[in-house]
């Protein structure tokens, strides 16, 4: 069995570290799926990514977790996890953005650390301090700014949609609802194991619905596209898995969730730099906001931090 290389470091810092790392490459990629999904179907990028995931992450399970099989509860919630976090997710996101644009959607998408909060005191049982409730509207608050600003510049080609940021909320539903289910598994099922089921059931549940959509695979031969698609599958289905499992070890979820802020804040940077969408001084005001309420979250609290102030209840 193989140990992480940073398992010496201070745990809480780094869990934040990984939990914003994971979220910021979330966010990355969401132009690069954009990117992909004017050349290929939605669906088949996300079967070709999560199968490209199940090549990497099996030999890395057998060589750092070694045998595991899973129990059967196990089992169903990481395929609940696929289903929504991955399937539901990325359709509704990607859906949702060809009727809005990026940074509307943003706005949308800020509000997942609040659902996630929301969730996590409901289903998780999560005692959250008020700080952490705080912390999630002021990332919600930024990220408002943020879209503002499009709103600001007057450029009103290809404006949002009630239906495009109605898909995108369903796709936050989807990613809060991965966010829930992962805590179940974190310190159960080995980090990369955990990983490897979640992208072999998204692969089953996905490879069947590109069928009818085949001849789109020609798309593949163009060097361009293969290699977004190869970084897309690498990052999205495999790093960011394990980042966000290793953060979650430690951090609770209520709190992990605000760190989510970072998907929005991430995918509204690559937007401008490469997509060229325009920036506003208003951005910048929202992501100073976004990462004000990252420290608020963050800051340690009176007895053990994070931890101490967001206990679950039993």
């Amino acid at each position: 069995m193989l140990r992480w290389p940073w398992e010496p470091l201070p745990r809480m810092p780094l869990a934040y570290l990984q939990l914003a790392t994971a979220m910021a490459l979330v966010g990355a990629n969401v132009a690069v799926a954009k990117l992909l999904a004017e050349a290929l179907p939605i669906i088949m990028i996300v079967a070709l990514r999560c199968l490209l995931a199940c090549v990497v992450l099996w030999p890395l399970a057998r060589l750092v977790d070694g045998r595991v099989r899973p129990s059967g509860p196990m089992l169903r919630n990481l395929a609940a996890q696929a289903l929504v976090g991955t399937l539901l997710y990325n359709a509704a996101l990607l859906a949702g953005l060809r009727h809005t644009t990026a940074l509307e959607a943003g706005l949308v998408l800020a509000t997942l650390p609040a659902v996630i909060a929301l969730g996590s005191a409901l289903f998780l049982r999560e005692r959250l301090a008020p700080r952490h409730w705080l912390a999630a509207g002021l990332a919600a608050i930024g990220m408002g700014a943020i879209t503002l600003a499009r709103l600001a510049s007057g450029d009103d080609s290809g404006g949002g949609s009630l239906i495009g940021n109605a898909l995108v909320f369903l796709a936050v539903c989807g990613e809060a609802g991965y966010v829930l289910l992962a805590k179940r598994v974190v310190g159960r099922v080995p980090v990369i194991t955990a990983s490897f089921w979640m992208q072999v059931f998204s692969t089953l549940m996905a490879l069947p619905l590109c069928l009818p959509a085949l001849g789109a695979a020609a798309g593949l031969w163009q060097p361009g596209i293969a290699g977004l698609l190869l970084f897309h599958s690498l990052t999205a289905s495999v790093l960011c898995l394990l980042l966000w499992y290793q953060g979650l070890k430690r951090a609770p979820a209520g709190v992990a969730g605000v760190f989510t802020a970072l998907l929005p804040a991430a995918a509204a940077v690559v937007a401008v730099a490469l997509l060229g969408e325009a920036f506003q001084p208003l951005h910048g005001l929202g992501f100073a906001l976004m990462l004000g309420s990252i420290g608020l979250a963050t800051w340690p609290g009176r007895r053990n931090g994070a931890v101490a102030d967001a206990r679950i209840a039993r």
